[in-house]
Order: structure tokens, then sequence, then C-alpha cells
């Protein structure tokens, strides 16, 4: 249907307003503030309800980029309150065994003196109303749905998706069309896997040369646990069973933040081999060992979440702009997997963009590509950051969990990150699968709702909300591939690797099994994009607003 959409013009729009977009966004104002352009327009939006609604992360925080750009932060009440004071790390060698890492051996990586346990989503709160004191243009609730040209086919802005459409994508009386955002440049800040950014990538060629990006799936729970367990400002870190049972790599935390609370959760990385594997049922598994359930039992569940996360490193990490914009966060992959943190790095990435973007507009430029960005980068500590942790994802995936442990802490600390040689990870995850007829069938244990929980309990307090009868916005390319190739091959893994339910094969007696998508269920993980063996599922934005409402996570 032709839809007349009104249009809306910026100096630059952001798309995105977790950490990256938002440091992007005071950058952007700072600067302009300090050279006299008052009238510089910056606009931000978000597709989560609120800024911080989406936002899922362990999560220690790093404040070198912190520092930089709100270097008062602390006077201006940043919600980083809980220093870390000691880090523990352990491998788990069976379902009741683990051996504790002297901190001799840790890598440096690992050690997090200076550093902060925090609310990730309370923190872009703040940032968000740090934006808004400098008049940034917020608008949360709309979702970036598709990118805008000019004809010589540079970027122009976006679109923000239609609002009221019923399931068949037909409007309904509450129909309100979507808008026309253009700027001079348009950064992209969608996170992991960004829809928009996934697009540019292959239409720039932008990962031309580099290794293919790599994913795992972060799954968190947030606990009230009883006082006398509590111990504020101590860092668990470990790895080993229950993975390892199915040889697969990740690891998992747990943080003593503040109130009696911790953040514990689970890192799988998506290169894994078995079909059968349900990153979900591992991390209930794993509440199950001597290490963590003492801390946990007899406290309560407050909220559930999880999200995709890269972890391929300066190895996989794109071109950086191109004709009209730029990508910066985790949108590009700034992730440091060595460190396990992703925060500051967003940030900087943000503030170089930022710099970099406005200096440009100030010459009179405008919808050319920011070459200066690349540049800025790959002069900046965030280059040496990422440099320093290139090889520990490879290592990992290629090398497993003790090998490639050992890998890391002779690069890490005997070699201060500079290891004479780069280890590449050429085999993307989703064509890592095993044919589920080979393939070891791991025994998970039944949810006792008390200390392990099933998929549809743990959605419900993630918040998860979908406007009824809007388009599906899990796309099948081919409606049969689920049941006609992934059932045969992999007994259909979006079964297990979904953390929220969303996909079943349903068969009734007598009839043909169905693939079903509930995608009511949708926390917005990505996983299902990533994993897909056919990569048959492509995730794009549903209606503004929906999706998981998370607390204090």
């Amino acid at each position: 249907m032709q839809i007349q959409r009104e249009s809306m013009e910026f100096d630059v729009v952001i798309v995105g307003g977790g950490p990256a977009g938002l440091s992007a966004a005071i950058r952007l104002r700072q600067l302009a503030i300090a050279d006299g352009r008052d009238d510089f327009s910056v606009c931000v939006i978000e597709k989560g309800s609120e800024f911080g609604a989406h936002t899922l992360s362990g999560a220690v925080m790093e404040t070198r980029a912190l520092d930089e750009l709100i270097p008062d932060w602390q006077q201006k009440n940043a919600p980083l309150t809980v220093a870390a004071t000691e880090d523990r790390v352990y491998m788990l060698t069976g379902a009741t065994k683990s051996v504790k890492l002297p901190s001799s051996i840790i890598p440096s990586s690992m050690h997090n003196e200076g550093n902060y346990i925090v609310s990730l989503g309370n923190v872009v709160r703040w940032l968000a109303e740090q934006a808004e004191s400098l008049e940034v243009m917020m608008f949360p609730g709309f979702a970036a749905s598709d990118i805008l040209y000019h004809e010589d086919g540079s970027v122009r802005g976006v679109v923000t998706g239609d609002m009221g459409l019923n399931a068949k994508g037909e409007p309904k009386p509450s129909f309100e069309a979507g808008y026309e955002l253009v700027a001079k440049y348009t950064i992209f800040a969608e996170g992991c896997r960004g829809h928009l950014g996934k697009r540019l990538i292959s239409r720039f060629h932008l990962d031309k040369g580099k290794d293919p990006q790599h994913y795992g799936i972060g799954l968190k729970e947030l606990w009230e646990i009883d006082a006398d367990k509590h111990e504020t400002g101590v860092i668990m870190h470990g790895s080993g069973w229950p993975l390892s049972e199915t040889g697969t790599t990740g690891g998992w935390f747990l943080y003593f933040a503040e109130n009696n609370q911790v953040s514990f959760g689970l890192v799988v990385d998506l290169s894994y081999h078995n079909p059968h594997v349900s990153p979900f049922d591992e991390l209930q598994r794993l509440k199950l060992h001597p290490v963590i359930r003492p801390i946990l039992e007899g406290g309560k569940r407050l909220s559930y979440g999880a999200r995709a996360l890269t972890k391929g490193g300066l190895n996989s990490l794109p071109k950086l702009s191109f004709a009209g914009g730029v990508l910066i966060g985790d949108d590009a992959g700034f992730l440091n997997p060595a460190k396990i943190k992703g925060t500051h790095t967003a940030m900087k990435s943000g503030m170089l963009a930022a710099e970099s973007i406005f200096n440009a507009i100030k010459a009179g430029r405008s919808g050319d590509e920011v070459h200066e960005y690349q540049t800025a980068f790959e002069n900046s500590w965030l280059f040496d950051d990422a440099y320093q942790a290139r090889n520990f994802s490879p290592a990992q995936h290629r090398m497993g969990a003790w090998l490639g442990g050992a890998f890391s802490f002779v690069e890490q600390n005997l070699l201060n990150g500079k290891m004479p040689l780069t280890i590449n990870d050429t085999t993307p995850d989703f064509s890592t699968l095993d044919k589920a007829s080979h393939a070891y069938k791991p025994d998970y244990p039944r949810a006792d709702g008390k200390l392990t929980f099933d998929k549809l309990s743990s959605v419900f307090i993630s918040n998860t909300n979908h406007a009824e009868d809007q388009p599906c916005h899990l796309r099948l390319t081919d409606p049969t591939v689920p049941i006609a190739s992934n059932l045969p091959l992999y007994a259909e893994p979006a079964q297990r690797y979904c953390p929220a339910g969303v996909y079943e094969v349903v068969q009734k007696e007598g009839e043909e099994p169905q693939f079903v998508i509930n995608s009511q269920n949708c926390v917005h993980c990505k996983t299902c994009d990533i994993k897909d063996p056919a990569q048959n599922i492509t995730w794009v934005a549903p209606e503004g607003g929906g999706g998981p409402n998370y607390p204090n996570m």
C-alpha cells in the first residue's frame, strides 16, 4: 500500500539507545555546545518502551570511557556504587567437583580492580537523562524498520515502523504511519546482530577480508538472596561443567551487587556442535552445582532475560564506515571477549564516531563516508584493547576451555596481549551443528519452581509484551525448511536454542508435524537469526515498544 509519511530532518540520527548510541549523542551535543552550535540537532530512536528496557548485561563495568565522556559522573549520581572487591574463578570439573584457580594464574584481563558491578539498564537510563539534559531529541518506543538511501546509494536516514498493522500487514483503525528520519549522517547502534546493521554490512561489503562474526547467547537471572550469604563486590566467573558434557564452550558469572541482589548467568558460545544443547536448560542445570546452589538456594528470583552478544573480536570487526553512516557498539562488534566486557568499548566507539562526524559536518560535509572514524579507532586505546584480546575467542573455540585457557594465560599475563601470531576462526556459527542422530542427548532436570524454572515462567518475569494482532517479526525465507530439513537433520534446534519458547514442533495424532512460532514470547535475543543452520530465520523489529521490559537488569 502507498503510505504518505511525514519527514523530519536532523544533523545526526542515531538508531539505538544503548551505551554506544547515547554516548555518541552526548558527545555530539557536547561538541556542538562548545562550538556555539546550539541548533545542532541530534535524534536518538530506541525500540524499547523506555531507554534501558531492552538492556541486558552481567554487568561489570570498566569506567575508562565514562571518565572521558562525563568526568564528574560520581557527582551526577551515576548508578555505579558497588566497587569490585575480589575475583574468584572456578573450573567446574563435574556435577559436584570444582577447582578454584589461584589468583596468580587468572588471566590479567579478568582482574577487576577499579571496576564496578552495575545494572547496565540503570546505567543506560542515567545516560538517557544526561543526553536529554543536553537537548538530544529522544524517541523511545520507535523502532527503525528500514533504511533510506539517496539516488547515489548513500544512506539518507531511516524509516520508523508503522504502528497498528494486523497480522496480515493491513492497517487497523489505530494505524499510524512511521516517520522518515533524515540526517546528514546516520549512526547505527542497534546492539548485537542489528537487523539494519546486518543489511548494511552485506550491502557495503563491510566484512570483506574479515573472519565471520562469532556470537554467544547470554542468559541472566537476577536474584535476591539471604543477607548472610551476600558478599557485596565479589565477582565470580567459571567454566567447564555442564557445558563440557556436550563439548560446548562458554562460561558463567555470579556478581554480588547491592541490596542483597546477585546477577547470575551463563554465556554459551553459539559455535556449539550438539543440536540437542539447550542454553536455557544448561543455565538451570548449572544452578545445581555445589559452587552455585548454596548461594541461590532459599533466595527469590526477581527477573530473567537473554540476548546474543558479539565475541569475534578484532578479527571479525567489519569496516566501520560507509557513505552516509557508521556502525558503533555491538552493531559492529566491539565487545572485548577476554575482559568479558563491552560497555566501555561500546561507549568509546560512539564517542569516536561522534567526534569524526561532528568535524565532518562542521567542514560542510554531508552523506559522504567518514573515513576519519576508522582512523580514529585505529589510533585509540580502543584498538589496543581489541588487539590484545584478538585471539581469546578463537583460542577457546579451536582449543577448548583448558588449552584455550592456558593459551590465554600465556598471551595475557606473560606477553601482555602481544602474541606474535593471530588465530583465525573462519567457520560461521550457524554451520557447526552435528547431525542429531549422532549427538549425545543431555538429561535436563525438571524445573522445581524454586531453584530451577521453565521457559514460560521465565519469560513472564521478563515482562515481555507485544501488541496483539501484529505482523510476525520472525520471518521464514522458506516455510518448509523447519520440518522438511531441520527436523530430520538436527531435530529442529530452534526448539532448544531459543531461550523463550518461541519455536515449537507440534504434531497431533495422525497429522504431519507443524512448526509453530510464538512470536509474542520473543525477548529479542536474535539467537534464531544467528544459529539457524539453514539461515532461514530473519529477525526484524516488531512494533515499537514491544519486547521485554527489564527492571534493574
